[in-house]
């Protein structure tokens, strides 16, 4: 089927050279990464909100825009090791060498699996977790993608690590709240702190109020640091798919810049190699992946997809070999040279795992709207139904505590976590701590776990059966 070409020139993206139905495509994939965001903001970020909201330390007109804007800023400020994270799920590599239409099949299907499930589960007030969604979309679409095209389909090491982080997060959410609510039970002699506020003008004493509404600051911050951060992983499977030659590599990054390091790496190598080690293969390795890298930094091309592709490789590998060589104890670098080596891995990574600061603008400025619009239905769920008593101001301090904590540290660590069921996990932990297990509402549990076990697996049929569907059309 032929297709003609259009060039347009596009704001930040300079000039876009797609057929006409892809150029299509392309819009509405940036229009649906924008949605899924959009409903992210109010699907997850609504969780909070729920506690201030709840125990009346913020009135809902000024609770909304406040989580919001520090939404924005988690997003802005929380780098992209998580978004990066997002994307090695499904198989960039085998992307870039097939026609552009595929990625288009691939993305198009991750995003609208997502954002049907995500809209299912809010309308029905579950809180459901867009993380879940949308790796089980990644994994759905990277599962049919191999059946087409075989080869690697999904990144199953990468997709066991954020498995792994997605169901230890809300376990050790709800023992970390039940902990802490144990703790202030037993230290703590202010009887305010547990109040359960009633009525409208019932509110919490100034330090309490400050307290929560600084939890509820800290979760809104660290959900958009991690949760934003897989807004902008999406984005940026949407430019690679449909643009590889102007985004699989950081072409801002000056190749004089590039070439430093590398020929830093190679004195600290030679170094190595002069001093009469027995590794002097692995070394040599090292070195010609150095020169091969060298050659392919000199043909890279902004306009040729398989002169980028050959250099995005290259620099993957030489980060690869740089990592083993610093890992290898038989090899003995001193402090400076160990610096040098971990020091160019790391800029050297830059060149693959990177996002335009406009990408993470547009990503940030979604989430924060989508947090101010349809809160209110998951809101409800957490501050009146988990529990089978209101909530009252330490469980709402405490859940919020543990969920800032957890999901700061997996942001640090690149993994992406559920703050939907870490926060909800630590209210229900913090309500056993409270009245024991009889203080539960086991019918909105139930819905909770349902969403829970079924997200995966039909986010996965999901992506897979769309990419199917639109697979036909090429």
């Amino acid at each position: 089927m032929h297709h003609s070409i259009i060039a347009v020139v596009l704001p930040f993206l300079g000039e876009v050279q797609l057929s006409g139905y892809l150029l299509f495509v392309f819009f509405l994939c940036v229009l649906a990464v924008i949605g899924f965001e959009f409903v992210n903001g109010f699907h997850d970020t609504a969780n909070a909100v729920a506690t201030v909201i709840y125990t009346k330390a913020l009135k809902p007109v000024y609770a909304i825009p406040w989580s919001g804007a520090f939404n924005f800023l988690g997003v802005f400020l929380g780098g992209v090791t998580v978004a990066m994270g997002i994307l090695k799920l499904v198989p960039l590599d085998k992307l870039m060498t097939l026609p552009v239409s595929v990625g288009a099949c691939l993305v198009l299907a991750v995003l609208l699996a997502s954002i049907i499930w995500n809209l299912g589960t809010w309308y029905l007030g579950i809180p459901c977790s867009s993380s879940h969604t949308m790796i089980g979309a990644m994994i759905g679409a990277g599962l049919a993608f191999t059946w087409y095209y075989n080869g690697p389909g999904v990144n199953w090491e990468k997709a066991e690590e954020i498995g792994s982080s997605l169901v230890l997060s809300p376990i050790i959410g709800f023992g970390a709240a039940a902990l802490l609510m144990l703790f202030l039970k037993h230290v703590t002699k202010s009887h305010a702190l547990f109040h359960i506020p009633s009525g409208e003008n019932d509110r919490p004493p100034i330090h309490i109020r400050l307290l929560l509404i600084t939890t509820c600051t800290l979760v809104s911050f660290f959900h958009g640091s991690n949760d934003g951060q897989k807004g902008v992983g999406l984005f940026m499977l949407i430019l690679i798919a449909f643009m590889p030659a102007h985004f699989a590599v950081n072409h801002h990054i000056p190749n004089a810049k590039v070439l430093s390091e590398l020929n830093r790496t190679e004195q600290v190598i030679t170094n190595a190699l002069n001093s009469g080690t027995d590794q002097k293969n692995v070394l040599l390795q090292l070195n010609k992946a150095l020169d091969q890298t060298r050659a392919s930094l000199k043909a890279k091309s902004e306009t040729d997809v398989a002169k980028t592709y050959s250099y995005r490789k290259q620099v993957e590998s030489v980060i690869k070999d740089i990592r083993l060589v610093i890992k290898n104890e038989k090899i003995k670098f001193s402090q400076k040279d160990r610096d040098v080596l971990t020091g160019a891995s790391n800029e050297l990574e830059h060149v693959t795992d990177f996002a335009p600061i406009w990408v993470i603008a547009i990503i940030s400025l979604s989430l924060g709207l989508g947090t101010m619009i349809g809160w209110k239905r998951i809101v409800v769920t957490i501050g009146e139904k988990i529990g089978n008593e209101h909530l009252n101001y330490a469980q709402g301090a405490t859940s919020e505590i543990v969920a800032a904590s957890t999901i700061g540290l997996s942001t640090a660590f690149g993994l992406p976590v559920s703050t939907t069921h870490v926060l909800s996990s630590g209210i229900a932990g913090a309500m056993v701590a409270s009245g024991g297990k009889g203080n539960l509402n086991s019918k909105t549990l139930k819905n909770i776990a349902l969403a829970w076990v079924l997200t995966l697996p039909v986010a996965i049929v999901l992506a897979a059966l769309l990419f199917m569907l639109f697979h036909l059309f090429i």
